[in-house]
């Protein structure tokens, strides 16, 4: 019998902290007339200094479980879309499945750029289909203000920070993920880049004095590949998916700049009323936008048992993604979900579980050392 994914749990997380395009305005030459005409924007989430990717990659994934009713323990896979991971090393994801208590989880970042969580999507679908996994977890999160230099008025007035994940399970119900079209050109790996940090321009005084570790954007070959690839990939998706344009029912692209996601639109012939666009409240979140769209369009009522959903992303790389989703309610989200207190206390004790091995490997690793100086000291019989 053939294996479906299936979206079974979705959640997401935003930083508390607003910045409005006006105080934008007292930090570099702009304006919300300005900013809102050339890319929709009207404000976007900024993390505070305790907030980090895997902080709200956990917040996200938590929410995303509750709503699938499902334990740590039953998570086999965790895959965290990111271009603005914790460190360069571990992964994210790793991260994630300790602060979750995923025990039985493997974990891997993926870096696709903005495309990174359809990616993700895509990737963890072939492997449920494929029969390695049944219940993976696809986390698209990002801390894009740490790496924006806020004196770049091309740059700085464009990305916000946040998180969103899905928790997919196999099914031989037809369904879920039917489709995926993934893309790439690194020919045009310079136009939307973070030079410095890599093995190429390594971290030093001189890649920090000249701004190598903000984000470089060649903002008009951005925008001509966008407008372009984003109706290409959906095309190519609807048709693998055997679906006609005009049979979708909502579209979810990547939350960049208004003006692409119309351009877009207009091209497929999708009329604006199935096509969602929260952009105007959240700026670009790179791998996250995706997801919290996703989130909201359910959320919302958006999205009902039986629709079909196109979701398509581009980014730095340069990549594109794009995934046709056939929509199925999971049974038990009828009525939906209410978070409960045993719910929160079955989470507050996987990361009190987490901290306790942390304190468990110093104390074995201090009386490994101390048996060491001990048996030095001994002397030989």
């Amino acid at each position: 019998m053939p294996r479906y994914a299936h979206v079974i749990g979705w959640g997401c997380y935003v930083p508390p902290k607003v910045m409005s395009n006006d105080e934008l305005a007292k930090m570099v030459d702009t304006s919300d007339g300005w900013i809102r005409e050339m890319t929709g924007i009207g404000e976007r989430h900024i993390a505070s200094p305790k907030e980090s990717t895997a902080l709200m990659a956990v917040h996200a994934a938590r929410e995303a479980m509750e709503t699938a009713d499902v334990n740590p323990s039953d998570i086999e896979l965790i895959i965290v879309a990111t271009a603005s991971p914790e460190y360069p090393f571990p992964a994210t994801a790793c991260l994630v499945q300790d602060a979750l208590g995923a025990d039985h989880a493997g974990a891997f970042d993926l870096e696709a750029g903005c495309s990174g969580f359809v990616y993700g999507m895509c990737s963890a679908a072939g492997m449920i289909r494929g029969g390695m996994f049944n219940t993976i977890l696809v986390v698209g999160a990002e801390t894009l203000s740490r790496l924006v230099d806020w004196n770049d008025r091309a740059t700085c007035v464009l990305f916000g920070d946040g998180a969103g994940a899905v928790v997919l399970r196999g099914s031989e119900k037809p369904g879920g993920v039917i489709a995926s079209v993934l893309g790439s050109d690194g020919s045009g790996g310079e136009l939307l880049i973070v030079p410095g940090g890599g093995s190429r321009n390594p971290a030093g005084p001189e890649t920090v004095t000249s701004g190598m570790h903000y984000i470089k954007m060649s903002g008009r070959e951005v925008y001509r590949f966008a407008t372009r690839v984003m109706a290409s990939a959906a095309r190519q998706v609807a048709q693998q998916a055997g679906w006609t344009l005009d049979k979708v029912d909502l579209f979810i692209p990547h939350q960049a700049n208004l003006r692409i996601i119309d351009s877009a639109a207009k091209s497929l012939k999708i009329p604006p009323e199935k096509v969602f666009v929260n952009l105007e409240k959240y700026g670009n979140t790179s791998a996250a936008s995706i997801p919290i769209a996703l989130c909201e369009a359910i959320d919302t009522g958006r999205i009902k048992p039986g629709d079909k959903v196109l979701m398509v992303g581009f980014g730095a790389g340069l990549t594109w993604a794009a995934c046709a989703l056939e929509w199925t309610t999971p049974k038990h989200l009828a009525p939906p979900v209410q978070r409960t207190f045993l719910i929160r206390l079955r989470y507050n004790w996987f990361g009190i579980r987490s901290i306790l091995a942390r304190i468990l490997r110093h104390v074995d690793a201090a009386l490994s050392r101390l048996r060491e100086v001990v048996e030095r000291k001994l002397p030989v019989e």
